[in-house]
């Protein structure tokens, strides 16, 4: 897949929170999170892999080189959208075909951009990470922070609570 990988991370993000929103899954004055993430090699976007076989080219693909993780995010309340993005650029390490073969067969290259987590067993493929780390996860997080405050929220909103453990108003 190619394309504009920036444009395309916000776009997905946006049509995320837009689908919540349009669900009516959320209260109309909530914040609505929309994120995507995607690996991006040279000029080609990495989505999530079709399959095991998918998967294995897209890590072969990725040895010995680096890519950018681009993250979308877009935060919706109403009609009201703020949209932002990450770039991260990550090294993978040389690979070797039982590499390839036993990371695979893990599994944890599922329902993941580039066929990799970062966070999980795939830790060992990278040798180096240049920005933000929870953007290669696939949520960064400093991002969410500044969108929060676009709308008026503590940036650690999410997380706070009142002395009885309920949500802080």
């Amino acid at each position: 897949m190619a394309g504009d990988p920036v444009g395309t991370a916000e776009r997905n993000a946006a049509g995320k929170a837009a689908e919540v929103v349009r669900r009516g899954a959320a209260a109309r004055s909530d914040v609505v999170l929309g994120v995507d993430t995607i690996v991006v090699l040279g000029e080609r976007i990495l989505g999530k892999a079709a399959d095991a076989d998918e998967a294995a080219s897209f890590l072969r693909d990725l040895s010995g080189r680096a890519h950018d993780v681009v993250s979308g995010v877009c935060l919706r309340r109403n009609e009201e959208a703020w949209t932002a993005h990450r770039v991260t650029r990550v090294d993978v390490r040389r690979l070797s075909a039982a590499e390839i073969e036993r990371y695979v067969e893990t599994g944890e290259w599922r329902e993941r951009a580039g066929a990799y987590a970062i966070q999980g067993i795939g830790s060992g493929l990278v040798t180096a990470v240049r920005g933000d780390y929870f953007n290669v996860v696939g949520l960064p997080v400093s991002v969410l922070v500044e969108g929060l405050a676009s709308f008026g929220l503590p940036g650690f909103a999410w997380r706070q609570t009142d002395r009885t453990g309920g949500p802080l108003q």
